[in-house]
């Protein structure tokens, strides 16, 4: 298990999500495949990820479960490819 935090910048461009750090994290430390992806924060909605945290999400695994959780606990599952449909592949390899 890996876990992330958001990186805040002044340049709103240079922030990086707890969603990109979990996954670089864990590809530096040579992990490169993955089931599941937990997001979790202090909102009384459930969190979801950015369209950029989604794509590099599908680069891993366009099957992964999503687990999307509030501050009380409660959430949702859904399969990556449901939250980015006809994701972008290098080399034309979408689906």
């Amino acid at each position: 298990m890996f876990t992330g935090v958001n990186v805040e910048n002044a340049s709103y461009g240079l922030t990086v999500c707890a969603e990109r750090v979990a996954v670089f994290k864990a590809v530096s430390e040579g992990e490169r495949e993955f089931v599941a992806i937990a997001i979790a924060s202090d909102s009384p909605e459930k969190t979801v990820p950015c369209g950029a945290c989604r794509q590099v999400l599908y680069e891993f695994s366009e099957d992964m479960d999503v687990i999307m959780a509030n501050r009380d606990g409660d959430y949702e599952v859904a399969r990556l490819k449901d939250l980015l449909p006809r994701g972008f592949r290098l080399g034309g390899d979408e689906h």
